[in-house]
């Protein structure tokens, strides 16, 4: 498995998504806010807040947190927050997509690049690096062999573009509109994810296959995700099971 999956297979593998309980809340709220704002506050009209509370569910936000974020964004309270989308270079020649919500650009820009830097790596001009994405729907489920093929069967029956396995999950990529449809169908098997989201998915995918700039990668992807401005990162590293099994978060 490759990119930004495999980061967040990582964090579920070590338990290390509770020690981010408090800044993950914040950016699922955000991103509930700003979806909101630009769509409204009717999830089955607007597939990105859908999305985004299918998010917040999976990761456990409270059901008053959910509600409290969408009213601020239906109220514009979330105005000055701005979306920008950032690439990079990463270790091993890796590429990046940071997906940001910032109320002051020259800031998280500055921390962006000092990121970057710190870690082997360097911003790049806009279209470097994202002309090899495409944006993609991401569901990732606990790997129990008794439903693997059932879930396997619903994805496929329902369109979805790719589904990978590794010794622990289910990962799912699918068109952004097709994701609601496909959490659904498998929800109703009393399935649910652990993780719902919206990603970028590289058609150029980089092997990493040494320790150092695994562990690189993982230090980078640590830091920007600690950033408050960061909502998401997707990237295009492939690293291998030896690498993989070195990591610690």
């Amino acid at each position: 498995m490759a990119g930004h999956s495999k980061f967040k297979n990582i964090m579920f593998r070590k338990g290390a998504q509770d020690k981010k309980r408090a800044k993950i809340f914040a950016k699922l709220g955000r991103e509930i806010q700003i979806a909101s704002k630009i769509g409204g506050e009717d999830p089955n009209s607007n597939y990105r807040l859908r999305t985004a509370i299918d998010s917040a569910k999976a990761s456990n936000m409270p059901k008053e947190n959910i509600e409290r974020a969408i009213k601020k964004g239906s109220s514009n309270e979330a105005s000055n927050l701005e979306e920008i989308k950032y690439e990079g270079f990463g270790p091993g020649g890796s590429s990046f997509i940071i997906e940001t919500m910032t109320d002051n650009r020259n800031r998280t820009v500055s921390e962006l690049r000092q990121i970057f830097l710190k870690n082997g790596g360097s911003i790049a001009d806009s279209g470097s690096v994202s002309h090899t994405f495409m944006r993609k729907g991401e569901l990732i489920y606990k790997l129990e062999k008794e439903i693997e093929s059932k879930i396997f069967d619903l994805s496929v029956e329902s369109g979805a573009d790719d589904v990978m396995t590794d010794e622990k999950n289910i990962t799912i990529h699918c068109k952004p509109e097709q994701m609601g449809d496909i959490k659904e169908k498998i929800s109703a098997l009393s399935i649910e994810p652990l993780s719902v989201s919206l990603t970028w998915v590289s058609s150029n995918k980089i092997k990493i296959n040494d320790k150092e700039n695994g562990k690189k990668i993982f230090n980078l992807i640590n830091e920007l995700e600690d950033n408050e401005d960061v909502q998401n990162i997707s990237s295009n590293y492939d690293i291998s099971e030896e690498v993989f099994d070195t990591i610690d978060l």
